[in-house]
């Protein structure tokens, strides 16, 4: 099949794509238009948590399509009502608001955070977020990032978002006044490099949270639903957030997201959040096909039993090669390279014949790996097997 040369020009032109166009998929494998085959271990940086097109959101999306596609966030629809329940008996919430997209959420739980200050904190507003942490692409959810070079890019920032250092206490500390309002991170910062929160860091928040009267907000867009082993990461650290954002591999592949939040923080008033898509049906419906595949016995165990095999597969790779370890948690992972060649690694891997593998690099010298949820441990073992081929290739 010939590449779409208008289509391409008529697409507005913001990342550097391969000339190939991606047109079908299933579980692991997602297909081009010239028919080569792709091991995906980049799963929409991910957001399909159950692979590509998978029966039950397949189902779901269909059933709902006959029914009712979006009558307004103005009145109930009984898909979110049953996916907000859902949410709220797998964790330590009560209340949700869905979005469209993670960055949507985020932008919801600051607005949450400030409502709630003006009510309980003399109308303090400042959050506390993480150098190298990623919340989006809004004017404010990017200057509560601490990605480099975004301070300037659409400057200037929307102010309020001190910076502290992930899993340093003390760097958090010295950025807490009358005027803060709450602690915002990533337990996982992915984009940063797949770097964990530690156990003694995100405890340690939670005391610094209560002890000044502080909100605690975990965002969960790329580390929840399943990701890193269990429902929501927050778990794993004995903890309970105030407020936690969820995206990405919520909805399986579709636009979805969710702001969660206590009882005691839920303080919006009519007309202070909305939003013209958020909470249809059609896409909550798919919500709740997916958690209830992820939710099903052994669907965990399953993933913490391949992140144990990939995680493994890295560090011999790494002893091999001599290179810098690997790190994270669940099915988000990374192996840390000795040089900067994770580009060349990805381009070769993509370029592999008579299959690729898709890979990603977020930093010159990191490959991060985030395959579905429910990857085989056949895949697992290919996948490794191909990057010790590439490692050789790239390096000879």
């Amino acid at each position: 099949m010939e590449f779409d040369r208008a289509g391409m020009n008529a697409l507005m032109d913001i990342v550097a794509r391969p000339e190939l166009v991606f047109v079908r998929g299933e579980g692991s494998w997602i297909e081009d238009h010239n028919g080569k085959r792709y091991m995906d271990f980049i799963q929409g940086w991910a957001v399909n948590s159950l692979g590509h097109c998978p029966p039950a959101v397949r189902r779901a999306l269909e059933e709902q399509a006959g029914l009712m596609i979006n009558p307004s966030p103005a009145y109930f629809n009984r898909p979110a009502m049953e996916l907000a329940k859902r949410i709220t008996g797998a964790s330590c919430f009560d209340r949700v608001f869905f979005a469209n997209s993670g960055a949507e959420a985020n932008e919801g739980a600051i607005k949450l955070a400030r409502k709630w200050g003006q009510l309980n904190r003399n109308g303090a507003f400042k959050i506390i977020t993480m150098v190298n942490g990623f919340h989006g692409r809004t004017l404010a959810t990017m200057s509560a990032s601490g990605k480099a070079g975004w301070d300037t890019l659409f400057a200037p920032q929307v102010p309020g978002f001190p910076k502290a250092v992930l899993n340093d206490l003390e760097s958090v500390k010295a950025q807490i006044n009358d005027e803060t309002v709450a602690i915002m991170l990533e337990p996982v910062q992915g984009e940063g490099g797949v770097m964990p929160a530690t156990r003694e860091f995100m405890q340690g928040l939670r005391a610094l949270a209560d002890e000044h009267g502080l909100l605690l907000i975990v965002d969960e867009v790329q580390t929840g639903y399943g990701r890193t082993g269990t429902m929501f990461a927050y778990e794993q650290y004995d903890i309970q957030p105030d407020i936690m954002t969820l995206g990405k591999g919520i909805g399986g592949g579709v636009p979805l997201a969710a702001l969660c939040a206590r009882e005691s923080v839920s303080c919006f008033a009519y007309g202070d959040q909305g939003g013209t898509y958020n909470g249809n049906p059609l896409m909550t419906a798919v919500g709740v096909a997916v958690f209830d595949e992820l939710m099903a016995d052994g669907f965990l165990e399953g993933v913490r039993a391949r992140a144990t095999q990939l995680s493994e597969g890295l560090q011999a790779l790494s002893a091999k090669w001599g290179l810098q370890g690997e790190r994270g948690t669940g099915l988000l992972r990374a192996l840390v390279l000795d040089r900067d060649d994770g580009p060349a690694i990805v381009k070769a891997a993509m370029a592999r014949d008579p299959e690729g593998l898709l890979l990603n690099a977020p930093r010159p010298n990191l490959l991060r790996f985030m395959p579905a949820l429910n990857v085989t441990e056949e895949e697992v073992a290919w996948t490794l097997a191909r990057l010790d081929e590439l490692l050789a290739e790239v390096r000879k």
